[in-house]
């Protein structure tokens, strides 16, 4: 197998059987890494059973996927990633969100991606695409990131719910880890190491479907001033900005990676489900 899906599960099961099925659906084998960080709403006890189901239907699917269970006690989804990271032993990784829908050829398009750009593309990104029917509302988000991309390369433009890495590349600059970034926006402080080491990729035909549960992104977000400063700022010093400039920010406005753990749409109505 050349893949490995890193999953980091906290009290998902609204949408973890959603994410599973897509996984399942799936071109290519691969080893689905489910890391339970601390669940208490059973929901990684369903995703095991769903997966024997499927497996009792079809016992072709336990020559293609590999499920593996973690547990990491350490409450943030920065220690749940960097013990499923720990556990990946293929060539390529998925970093994965429980609420996110992946079409069926996602990995069969970021493995020829990564095949067809060579050793220099050392990581794969797609873009989120919005949960519609519009057309134009689809096109318009696919062209914003790919143009953002061509434009600004060594900047990360889309959600660490839709990365893919070279596993020796993601393990060699640290991966995802707390002594390193224990903060927000990890996603993109990740991919800043990583294009440190070689170029990335994005494709109009890559691309997931994120939930829109997390509208008030506030506890989880930078400010537009911190933004456009990342977005002007020269490659080289990017290392500053990130732990001698925004570190000490997120720190003073309490946005700690556990800020992600706030589930405030617990209580509002619930987002629309996502369309198969």
């Amino acid at each position: 197998m050349r893949w490995s899906i890193v999953v980091a599960v906290y009290n998902e099961a609204e949408y973890l059987p959603r994410m599973l099925g897509s996984f399942i659906a799936q071109q290519v084998p691969f080893h689905l890494i489910l890391v339970d960080n601390g669940s208490t709403d059973g929901c990684v006890d369903a995703a095991c059973a769903r997966f024997a189901e499927a497996v009792a239907r079809d016992p072709s699917l336990a020559e293609r996927i590999t499920l593996i269970r973690a547990h990491e006690p350490v409450p943030g989804q920065v220690h749940a990633l960097r013990r499923g990271i720990a556990l990946a032993d293929t060539e390529l990784v998925a970093i994965c969100d429980a609420d996110t829908w992946y079409p069926p050829h996602y990995l069969a398009r970021a493995q020829a991606l990564f095949d067809n750009k060579g050793p220099e593309c050392v990581a794969v990104a797609a873009h989120l695409r919005p949960d519609t029917q519009s057309k134009w509302r689809i096109s318009a988000a696919q062209a914003h990131r790919l143009i953002a991309a061509r434009l600004m390369p060594r900047q990360n433009h889309t959600s660490g719910a839709a990365q893919c890495f070279r596993t020796t590349t993601l393990k060699a600059v640290g991966g995802y880890d707390a002594a390193i970034w224990p903060y927000v926006l990890k996603d993109h402080e990740l991919m800043h190491r990583v294009l440190g080491q070689g170029r990335q990729c994005y494709d109009a035909n890559l691309w997931c479907i994120s939930s829109d549960r997390r509208r008030d992104r506030r506890a989880v977000r930078w400010t537009l001033a911190e933004r456009i400063v990342y977005h002007l700022m020269p490659f080289g010093l990017k290392h500053a900005f990130f732990h001698r400039y925004l570190a000490r920010r997120f720190e003073a406005r309490g946005q700690r990676d556990t800020a992600l753990r706030q589930r405030g749409w617990e209580s509002s109505p619930a987002s629309p489900v996502m369309p198969a």
